[in-house]
C-alpha cells in the first residue's frame, strides 16, 4: 500500500510539481490550495505525510504546523515545511516544530530525499 502524502501549497502549479514527483515515485498524493480545511482532509485523508507551505494566501503555515503538532490525533504525522522566503532551520528545535524543512526553488531530487527521509526515520 502505497504511502499518503498531503501536499499544502497556495501555488497550482507548485503542487501539480510536488504531485507529479512523488506519484512518479510510488507514493499516493492529495493537494490543497489552501489552509482553511487542512484538519478536515488530515483527519479523512491520514496521511502519512505533510508538506506545508509557509506563505498560504493570508495565512501562516507555522501556525497550521504548530496546531497540528500539538493535536493528540495528528502530532506524530511528519510535517516538511517548504518555504521560499524564510530560513527556517532555527524553527526545527522549538515546540510544535516541522520536522524539516525544504527551500524553493527545491530540485527533485532534494524533494524525494527528503521525503524518503522522513520514511526512513
Amino acid at each position: 500500500m502505497p504511502r499518503k502524502i498531503l501536499a499544502v501549497d497556495d501555488d497550482n502549479d507548485i503542487v501539480d510539481i510536488i504531485k507529479i514527483i512523488l506519484e512518479d515515485e510510488g507514493y499516493e498524493v492529495s493537494t490543497l490550495t489552501n489552509g482553511k480545511n487542512v484538519f478536515n482532509v488530515i483527519s479523512s485523508l491520514r496521511p502519512d505525510l505533510i508538506l506545508l507551505d509557509v506563505m498560504l494566501g493570508g495565512m501562516d503555515g507555522r501556525d497550521i504546523c504548530r496546531a497540528i503538532k500539538e493535536h493528540v490525533t495528528f502530532r506524530n504525522i511528519p510535517v516538511l515545511m517548504i518555504s521560499a522566503s524564510h530560513n527556517l532551520q532555527g524553527l526545527l528545535k522549538l515546540p510544535g516544530s516541522p520536522n524539516d524543512f525544504l527551500s524553493k526553488p527545491f530540485d527533485i531530487d532534494s524533494l524525494v530525499k527528503k521525503v524518503k527521509a522522513q520514511f526512513a526515520a
